[in-house]
């Protein structure tokens, strides 16, 4: 039997996954990045039917009638509603590989660094019921240093920051293993609330949450931009309750965000001061990659750079960097001990949660 398992079990498809609080992606192994799609499921209340996941489910948001839920079952990067998530994950597998033999894929589930033991459990767990027939768990930011071509195995001290739409992580990674890190549940969703209130606060009218991250990406920025832009925003009057449209500069967005931003930017400071010596003095030589969707944010890196005195480049994929490290982890394993070891090790590291 054990021979058997072996044999099939290298015949399994290799699949990895990014479960993010906003987005999903998923990689299949020597086909590439097949699915990037939001981290949705849209759910009939009454017989518990899913109707539908990811960006179908996204566009029901705010718009279902009583009966039909739309939520993301994942909040502040951990699962807040098992069976859901669990429901979304066939989902999303479903969409990328056809069960046709008799053993699962094998996945590898990015996680957060800093989640409890329970909540990492869950994850597994997810994955498995989800069809998996072997599941492994690894951290976020070390798979994106990963994906983005970091090389983790050397003496040299690395840094990368992982902007997700739950959670920012910052660790420094040195010998095949995480030295230090800290972790804030202040992210992308952040971004978008601070968007929200200030649209609120200052033009009376109230804006939902899709049309808060639409306005993020068309016009928000983290440092002033050469050319500054405009954008329309439609929302509700807040005394008429009737519909209404306002014009927002890139200058107003990046004020609304700016405390976010700085939170974020501050944990870079706050994991140097952790480092030791040696690592320090080749992070500021090497500087600190982004990675994650917030990475996307106009000039973060120039304000990251202007804040901390060292350079910052995004990553060329920065949305990508998780699940090509997920994938590249599991591909590698067999052949690279430290990654098998990682894979293998049934547990998570120790990152503290930060509280700005």
């Amino acid at each position: 039997m054990r021979i058997l398992s072996k044999i099939f079990g290298k015949c399994a498809t290799v699949i990895g996954i990014d479960l993010g609080t906003a987005n999903t992606l998923v990689h299949v192994k020597g086909k590439g990045i097949l699915l990037r799609e939001p981290s949705v499921i849209a759910v009939d209340r009454d017989t518990k039917q899913v109707l539908a996941v990811g960006a179908e489910a996204k566009e029901m948001m705010g718009r279902t009638p009583e009966g039909i839920t739309a939520v993301r079952p994942l909040k502040d990067g951990v699962i807040a509603d098992f069976d859901q998530t669990e429901q979304m994950l066939k989902g999303f597998i479903s969409k990328v590989h056809r069960r046709t033999g008799l053993i699962g894929p094998k996945i590898v589930v990015g996680i957060p660094s800093g989640i409890t033991e329970v909540e990492w459990r869950a994850v597994k767990d997810a994955a498995i019921k989800a069809g998996a027939s072997e599941a492994y768990t690894l951290e976020e930011p070390f798979a994106a240093a990963i994906g983005a071509g970091i090389p983790i195995t050397e003496p040299d001290g690395s840094m990368i920051l992982d902007i997700g739409g739950g959670t920012s992580e910052v660790v420094v990674i040195s010998l095949g293993g995480i030295v230090t890190g800290s972790s804030l549940r202040v992210a992308g969703d952040e971004i978008d609330e601070a968007v929200t209130a200030y649209i609120r606060k200052k033009y009376g009218m109230l804006i939902g949450y899709r049309t808060a991250e639409d306005t993020k990406i068309n016009i928000g920025s983290a440092y002033k931009l050469d050319k500054e832009l405009k954008a329309k925003v439609c929302g509700r009057d807040l005394l008429t309750g009737l519909p209404k449209t306002v014009e927002v500069t890139s200058e107003e967005i990046r004020e609304a965000i700016s405390e976010p931003v700085r939170q974020i930017t501050e944990l870079i400071k706050i994991t140097l001061e952790k480092t030791p010596p040696e690592l320090a003095a080749d992070i500021m030589r090497k500087g600190v990659v982004l990675a994650g969707g917030g990475a996307l944010l106009r000039n973060i890196d120039k304000l990251i750079e202007k804040e901390t005195g060292m350079p910052a480049t995004v990553a060329p994929d920065p949305l990508g960097c998780v699940v090509m490290g997920t994938a590249k982890a599991l591909d590698q394993a067999e052949t690279n001990p430290t990654l098998k070891k990682v894979l293998m090790g049934g547990s998570v590291s120790i990152i503290p949660r930060v509280n700005l």
